[in-house]
C-alpha cells in the first residue's frame, strides 16, 4: 500500500500503543498511524520487541523517536527499518518534564542546527522517509522566526515532511496536559509556512475535533493529523477512507470489528497480557450514540473481574452495534 500523509492519527503517549493502533486500523485502512514516542536510547538498550513490535495489519505505521543525539537516532532508525516501519518521525514537540530533562522534544525548537544534524544522520541510516513533528515555538520564541528557522534547517538536511502542532509549548509554567489546550492555536502560522515551503510536505495538528474541520485544513496544508478526537471518539475514523482517500470501501462492519478485537485480545492474554490493555482503548468508541454509556460501563468494570474473558467485548458491542449500523459512522 502506498503511504499517504493526507490523514494521520497523532502519536500520543500512553495511548497509541499496538492495541490502540490495531483498533484504529480496523476502522481505516489508509490513515497513517503513529506509535507513541519511543526514546532512541531505549530502542538501543531495551526490550525491542516490546517497544517496537507491531501487527502487520497496522501498516502504514510510523515510529516516532525521541532523542537529541544524532548517532543514537541513526541507529534507532536502522532498527526501525529492520522492524518494518513505513516512516520514522523525530519528536520536536513534546513538552513533558521527562523529555526536557533529556534535552529533547520541544526543547529542540531552540536548537534547529542540532535537529538538522539528527535528521541528516537518520536519513543516512535508513531508506525510510524521515519526518519531524514540532510546535510553532516554545516560551518566549517568536513563532514566525522559530518555525521558519527549524523548517529551513531540517528541509536542507533532507527531511521528508514537517508536522506542526499549531501551538507554542510553554516549558515553564504549564503542565504537559495544559500544553495541549492552554496555548492559543495559530493555524494561520502553519498555513503561512506551507505557502513558503512550496512543494515540501507540511501537515497540521492541534485542536482538530471533526472530519469537517480536517477537510478545511486540507485547503491550506498537505496533511491533517487528529489526536485526542480520534482517540476519544474513534468511530469517526470509520469515515476517513471515503472522505479523504475517495475510497469506495464498504461501511465498517461493526460485528467484524468486535470479533477481530476479541481475537486480538485472546492472543494478548495468551501471551500473559491483561484484557484491560486492549479494552481501555475501546471505551470511547461509540461516543454520543445510543447504548454508549452501557458500552463504556461494561468495558470499564466487567473487564477487571477475576473471571473476565474476551466475551466481555461481545457483550459490550451488543449494546450499541444495531444503533451504530443504522446510522452513518
Amino acid at each position: 500500500m502506498t503511504v499517504s500523509r493526507r490523514f494521520a492519527v497523532a502519536p500520543m503517549m500512553d495511548w497509541t500503543d499496538r492495541h490502540c493502533r490495531f483498533l484504529h486500523r480496523l476502522l481505516t485502512r489508509r490513515a497513517l498511524l503513529y506509535t507513541e514516542m519511543v526514546v532512541a536510547d531505549a530502542v538501543l538498550h531495551g526490550d525491542r520487541q516490546k517497544l517496537l513490535g507491531f501487527d502487520a495489519v497496522e501498516h502504514p505505521v510510523a515510529l516516532q523517536l525521541g532523542g537529541s543525539e544524532p548517532e543514537l537516532l541513526a541507529e534507532a532508525a536502522r532498527i526501525a527499518t529492520d522492524f518494518g516501519y513505513d516512516e520514522v518521525n523525530l519528536n520536536v514537540g513534546c513538552p513533558s518534564d521527562r523529555v526536557q530533562s533529556g534535552t529533547f522534544g520541544a526543547c529542540l525548537m531552540r536548537e534547529p542546527d542540532l535537529v538538522a544534524r539528527c535528521v541528516e544522520a537518520m536519513k543516512a541510516a535508513t531508506p525510510l522517509p524521515v519526518t519531524v513533528k514540532c510546535r510553532i515555538g516554545v516560551d518566549e520564541q517568536d513563532p514566525e522566526e522559530a518555525l521558519a528557522a527549524l523548517a529551513e534547517k531540517v528541509i536542507r538536511a533532507g527531511c521528508d515532511g514537517l508536522w506542526v502542532h499549531a501551538r507554542k509549548a510553554w516549558l515553564q509554567g504549564l503542565s504537559p496536559k495544559e500544553n495541549r489546550t492552554v496555548p492559543p492555536l495559530d493555524y494561520d502560522r502553519v498555513y503561512r509556512l506551507k505557502r513558503a515551503l512550496g512543494q515540501h510536505f507540511v501537515g497540521i495538528n492541534g485542536g482538530i475535533e471533526t472530519l469537517d474541520a480536517a477537510q478545511q485544513h486540507l485547503e491550506h496544508c498537505d496533511g491533517v493529523m487528529l489526536g485526542r478526537a480520534a482517540y476519544h471518539n474513534a468511530s469517526l475514523l470509520a469515515d476517513v477512507d471515503r472522505r479523504f482517500f475517495a475510497a469506495a470501501d464498504r461501511p465498517v462492519d461493526w460485528n467484524f470489528v468486535c470479533e477481530a478485537m476479541m481475537e486480538h485480545a485472546s492472543r494478548h492474554m495468551a501471551g500473559g497480557g491483561r484484557l484491560s490493555h486492549v479494552t481501555r482503548h475501546m471505551v470511547g468508541l461509540f461516543s454520543g450514540q445510543p447504548g454508549a454509556r452501557r458500552f463504556r460501563q461494561i468495558l470499564s468494570t466487567d473487564v477487571v473481574r477475576a473471571d473476565a474473558g474476551v466475551d466481555v467485548i461481545r457483550r459490550a458491542f451488543a449494546e450499541v452495534v444495531p444503533a451504530a449500523m443504522a446510522q452513518p459512522a
